[in-house]
């Protein structure tokens, strides 16, 4: 991956720092989800209790890194190698999580250009939860869509690793998720 390594965090930890990349939505986004479920069902099988297109590439007309992000719900992480084997023989690399609510694999394009994230989580869980529901409200709020998009633009400009880009964008996806109607 492109990119350089700099310190930062407790105990000198070292984050790669990428340039984040907004693309105008790119009509090829749903089929290549598609192609990857479809993949990823066949790998999986019925361990794979639901898998949906989440992130800001499921948003029809929403700018986005070009990554598809992929939700798989499983009824339990245990045993992993159910979901983890398939997923490495499809050539996604796991990658280890500090959120105990996730698991996460990765797929690299030859140029080593990030082509999709999967993201393994319990059904029912308060991390899917979390995903569908900010999808949704995009979905049908055009405002407030077009509204974390210039946010988007903006924090690519403003941060260099996905990690502090991801958490600069967590307060306005927790007043969407809290905003929306019960």
């Amino acid at each position: 991956m492109r990119g350089r390594l700099r310190e930062g965090g407790a105990g000198g930890t070292l984050t790669l720092s990428v340039p984040i990349e907004i693309h105008p939505y790119r009509d090829e986004w749903p089929t290549r989800y598609e192609h990857s479920a479809k993949r990823i069902r066949a790998a999986i099988g019925e361990k794979a209790l639901r898998i949906e297109h989440i992130g800001s590439t499921a948003v029809p007309g929403l700018a986005a890194k070009d990554v598809i992000d992929i939700q798989v719900s499983v009824a339990s992480f245990l045993p992993e190698a159910a979901y983890r084997q398939p997923l490495e023989s499809l050539g996604y690399t796991y990658r280890p999580d500090d959120d105990p609510a996730h698991r996460f694999f990765k797929r690299d394009g030859p140029d080593e250009r990030r082509l999709v994230n999967i993201h393994v989580c319990e059904v029912g869980s308060a991390w899917e939860e979390r995903h569908l529901l900010f999808r949704e409200y995009l979905r049908t709020n055009s405002e407030k869509a077009a509204e974390y998009q210039l946010l988007k633009v903006r924090l690519s400009s403003e941060h260099d690793d996905v990690e502090s880009y991801t958490e600069a964008k967590s307060d306005f996806i927790a007043k969407a998720i809290a905003s929306r109607p019960r």
